[in-house]
């Protein structure tokens, strides 16, 4: 996620040097996004340089570190513990029938995940919305949404389906949090191999028109839950694009962190699945609910630095053509 860079103006996209296509105005659709094989621009001396793109983007202010703490703890509240103390409580300390016991435990999970997709959802679609995708209609919503949508029908069928029977299937009703991972692993591997293969985008990706050469999947993440979610608005989805294709570092960078995730998700969606259908069921619902979190705040960790190191570097050598 983009850190703290406020230092610099916003340069006019035309003014970039090195790239082989033009713009008009901020609209992807008539862009040709560079690559991190391009090279980044090159100039003769420090004056000559445009200054780097600004995100005008500040994640750590006061406000938005208390709205991640408490959005955070709710969702690990609601998508970890309550399951898990559910599961056992009811199990354990009631003669509820194990029917039962999962229904209640299904009904009480997602709350705060459910809440959240339904108010992304009114902050799109509204008239007037001010984080709507570049040159995109009301409909168009964005990717994330999209993707957020699949991934909610996946995790309902699985615990509708393993909560109807009399005896639920213990191993299934673990498997959310996996094919939560499963989800998203695939989508940003499969286009991360479309866009290495030269294949057009076969819909809109966000600010992305059909038809256009797809951006890593990080790039995609990056815009729309910081436009929506961190409110940064259309505007910042402008800026994203502007700095994309003025620097190479930063392109360098998105490319390496869309395949971190997308492997990631995969290698730990299946070292999960593998742990849910060999240990004892208890043990097995507590791995399954509980350690895809785990590793998504390792990676971010893992996120974090790498993101405040290639920022660094993009400041220090920008204006120079170098190999990131």
């Amino acid at each position: 996620m983009p850190l703290d860079l406020q230092e610099h103006d916003l340069p006019s996209i035309s003014n970039q040097p090195n790239h082989t296509t033009s713009t008009t105005g901020n609209d992807p659709s008539t862009l040709n996004p560079p690559t991190a094989h391009d090279p980044a621009p090159s100039t003769t001396s420090a004056a000559s340089t445009p200054p780097l793109p600004s995100l005008e983007y500040k994640v750590l202010t006061r406000s938005r570190i208390i709205f991640m703490v408490i959005f955070w703890s709710l969702v690990i509240t609601d998508s970890v513990f309550m399951p898990i103390a559910l599961y056992f409580g009811l199990w354990y300390g009631t003669d509820l029938s194990p029917n039962t016991v999962f229904s209640i435990v299904t009904a009480a999970i997602g709350g705060v995940s459910i809440l959240e997709y339904f108010l992304r959802f009114w902050r799109l679609f509204k008239k007037g919305s001010t984080c709507r995708v570049i040159g995109g209609r009301r409909a168009y919503l964005d990717w994330f949404h999209w993707v957020f949508t699949a991934t909610w029908v996946v995790l309902m069928v699985e615990l509708i389906i393993g909560s109807t029977p009399d005896n639920p299937p213990i191993r299934l009703l673990a498997m959310p949090p996996s094919s939560l991972l499963y989800v998203f692993g695939l989508q940003l591997c499969v286009f991360e191999g479309m866009r290495w293969g030269g294949v057009k985008s076969p819909v809109r990706v966000s600010s992305q028109p059909r038809g256009s050469v797809l951006l890593p999947g990080a790039y995609n993440l990056v815009e729309d839950i910081v436009a929506v979610d961190g409110s940064g608005g259309t505007e910042y989805r402008e800026r994203l694009w502007k700095r994309y294709q003025a620097s190479k570092v930063f392109r360098v960078m998105l490319e390496k962190l869309t395949l971190f995730w997308g492997m990631g998700c995969l290698a730990m969606a299946t070292l999960t699945t593998i742990l849910i259908f060999t240990l004892e069921g208890d043990y097995a619902y507590a791995v399954g609910w509980s350690a895809p979190f785990l590793w998504a705040a390792i990676w971010a960790a893992m996120t974090w630095w790498y993101v405040e190191r290639s920022l660094r570097v993009e400041r220090e050598t920008w204006g120079r053509d170098v190999k990131p």
